[in-house]
């Protein structure tokens, strides 16, 4: 079927040029790297655009000299239609508000990343911030990080409305305070250093954990992004905003693929010839991403890596195939600084917080309204 240029085809069609599963093609879609939209013969069905499988698949060769950035139809039944100047991946590199996130993770601090995914060109939010004294929660880093965003979150919920600098000097607050809990108080640094002197890391490894918090920060479309901008477009906080989004972060496959990434690394380091088990857990490859997920090159590349665990990464992608995903390699890095069991979770966790923030003031400022629909499904009314 030809409209405006664009020829579309059928799920059965796409999973077959694809050669995936259903699951995986909605991801693409859900992502924005198909483009999808209600077959006009049966709105119950979709239609995908085939110009975007061939690119996937590798049938067509994109001549473009500028990142091309995916054109979505709008909303099918069932979908939630959200506009988003955020981030954005587009030819196989992510950016924030149109800059490079891998360029930007060479010098740039959190701190920096976090001005720019909240357009906070005109002030510096962080200049304002002062420590906040005798609030000390207890429990693990990542208690301590949602007791210090519910705590913020009560703060906030009956403060009149502000104008849009007040608010990022509201999410300053929010990411500064979110680091104390995690960090503990101490000298005003960086972000990344405040960390790095927690877990008593040198200043080689204040770099690397730094460019971790960048690479973090956002990825585009998923389940936290939804939660968050969901919440800021019912007039919730900043700092509500972003706890609904982080706990549904804290439950994401990426956290997961942390976990099961760290204990595939320590057990094939104990063992090296155990290095072509449980690789369906160890974190190679990524369906978000046709080649190589960038920001898991730049981490890796950075991370001067000893020669056990190069082996380590060798050996894996030898058995499995596809190249280290950003999971795998956050797990890497975190491994190499020896940092505690969950520091890698805890690295990505307040990078996540400063993109989730973005996105809560990106829907409270500009955002346009959310429309899904909800179908019942259950029983009958009054059925017995």
């Amino acid at each position: 079927m030809e409209t405006t240029g664009e020829r579309w085809i059928g799920r059965t069609e796409a999973l077959g040029r694809l050669g995936v599963k259903a699951q995986t093609l909605y991801a693409y879609v859900s992502r924005g790297r198909i483009a999808a939209r209600p077959d006009p013969a049966d709105p119950r069905r979709s239609l995908y655009a085939a110009r975007d499988i061939a690119r996937l698949t590798g049938d067509l060769i994109e001549t473009d000299e500028a990142p091309r950035v995916m054109e979505r139809g709008p909303a099918g039944r069932g979908e939630a239609d959200l506009a988003s100047s955020v981030s954005v991946i587009a030819s196989g590199r992510l950016f924030y508000r149109g800059l490079d996130a891998v360029q930007l993770s060479a010098t740039a601090t959190l701190e920096d990343v976090a001005r720019t995914l909240w357009a906070s060109r005109a002030a510096n939010p962080f200049a304002e911030i002062r420590p906040r004294v005798g609030v000390t929660p207890g429990g693990s880093a990542r208690a301590r990080l949602f007791a210090a965003l519910a705590r913020r979150a009560d703060e906030d919920a009956d403060t009149p409305a502000r104008d849009p600098e007040a608010l990022r000097v509201e999410c300053a607050r929010v990411l500064d305070e979110a680091v104390d809990a995690v960090a503990g108080p101490g000298p005003r640094l960086f972000l990344h250093q405040r960390l790095a002197r927690f877990w008593k890391a040198p200043e080689r490894d204040a770099q690397l954990i730094r460019r971790a918090l960048v690479l973090s920060a956002d990825a585009g479309m998923d389940a936290a992004v939804i939660a968050t901008r969901a919440v800021a477009a019912g007039g919730a906080s900043p700092a509500a905003a972003a706890l609904a989004g982080l706990t549904v972060a804290a439950a994401c496959r990426t956290v997961t693929e942390l976990s099961c990434a760290s204990g595939w690394i320590n057990a094939v380091r104990r063992h090296p010839a155990e290095a072509t088990r449980d690789l369906d857990r160890a974190g190679f490859g990524d369906p978000d991403w046709n080649d190589a997920d960038p920001r898991a090159q730049a981490l890796l590349a950075a991370a001067d890596l000893p020669a056990d665990l190069l082996r380590v990464l060798r050996d894996g992608q030898a058995a499995a195939g596809p190249p280290p995903g950003f999971a795998l390699a956050l797990a890497t890095a975190a491994r190499r600084m020896e940092l505690p069991r969950d520091g890698a979770q805890d690295i990505y966790l307040v990078g996540r917080l400063a993109g989730l923030l973005a996105h809560a003031l990106d829907q409270s400022l500009d955002g346009s309204p959310i429309r899904a629909r909800l179908r019942y499904v259950g029983p009958e009314p009054g059925a017995h």
